[in-house]
């Protein structure tokens, strides 16, 4: 493909790829509804395509040159969309088809991050036909229970006792087989945004009842956000390269965020990898986006167009073209 052909706003198709069958079905399409008005202010040409088993169809039909992808968990997620989009030779927004199916999985993002010696929550893999809901030795409350492969902290609950854990486990199992449970670290939630590989300012996040779970990123009003966090200048610094660091070894490409519990003696844990952030009205990657400069449209265009340079630069048969 050439370069004049992905140059003229006006004549470029982008699709905007958005709900799809995942959990997350109802953020990702406020994601996509946002992403894709910014898009038409822009002056694209803008094609809103709700994903389903019909989206080789979906993007040929509608000849769709660019796919910016608003979706969030499952197959959005996990690679699939991105090994389609591949195959078709259409550049897309995010991360690669490896990077993103190891973020999907938490088990294997902590085994990654660990190797690196990247700082991770203790914990232990639960696996519903073989541990049931018996408690894991070894184990102490409280725990973070979690499916191994959901985002938006669907499924995820915090458990003090024997009668939480089983119902945290009923609750969890609802979205796959396999289970964390992570040692809760009491301390500050802080996510970190990277773009382009270089982190935007740190976002702390203060939830209701000190647990930042699904309703209170999207349903509470009272959780409260400062950005940039309030951290120290080398602290700051500290988490910041350690973003880039967890982004580098993921080897994630565009817009990622990094979760991050700060422990009471200061030290990181990352959490969790998200390779599609969301775009709403409250999310967190345009709220320290606009603290770095970039308000929500610009932000918008520079993802769009890090996808189109990523690809042009690689070709669609992989090799890198000058």
């Amino acid at each position: 493909m050439t370069r004049s052909k992905f140059r003229a706003r006006a004549s470029l198709r982008v699709g905007v790829l958005m709900g799809g069958r995942s959990a997350e079905r109802a953020i990702s399409l406020r994601t996509g509804q946002a992403v894709g008005k910014a898009l038409d202010r822009l002056g694209y040409r803008v094609i809103p395509i709700d994903v389903d088993s019909e989206l080789p169809w979906h993007l040929r039909t509608k000849k769709v040159q660019v796919a910016f992808l608003a979706l969030h968990g499952g197959d959005g997620e996990d690679g699939s969309v991105q090994g389609l989009l591949e195959i078709l030779g259409i550049p897309y927004t995010g991360s690669g088809v490896r990077a993103s199916a190891i973020a999907m999985d938490k088990v294997a993002t902590k085994a990654l991050l660990r190797s690196y010696g990247i700082p991770v929550p203790s914990g232990t893999v639960v696996h519903r036909d073989r541990d049931g809901e018996a408690w894991p030795s070894g184990m102490a409350f409280p725990v973070v229970v979690k499916p191994a492969s959901q985002g938006s902290t669907i499924g995820v609950s915090v458990v003090r006792n024997q009668a939480q854990w089983k119902r945290a486990l009923r609750h969890a199992y609802r979205y796959g087989a396999t289970v964390i449970a992570e040692t809760y670290i009491p301390g500050r939630e802080i996510t970190l945004s990277v773009l382009d590989g270089h982190a935007l300012p740190a976002v702390e996040v203060v939830a209701p009842q000190g647990f930042y779970d699904y309703a209170a990123k999207y349903q509470r009003a009272e959780t409260r956000y400062h950005c940039p966090a309030p951290l120290s200048a080398p602290q700051a610094a500290r988490l910041s390269a350690l973003a880039e660091r967890v982004y580098s070894v993921i080897e994630c490409a565009g817009a990622a965020r990094v979760d991050v519990r700060l422990s009471r003696s200061g030290r990181p844990f990352v959490l969790e990898v998200n390779t599609i952030p969301g775009m709403t009205e409250r999310s967190l990657l345009p709220m320290a986006a606009a603290q770095a400069g970039l308000e929500y449209d610009q932000l918008v265009e520079r993802m769009l167009r890090s996808a189109i340079d990523a690809h042009l630069s690689t070709g669609a048969d992989g090799r890198v073209h000058v």
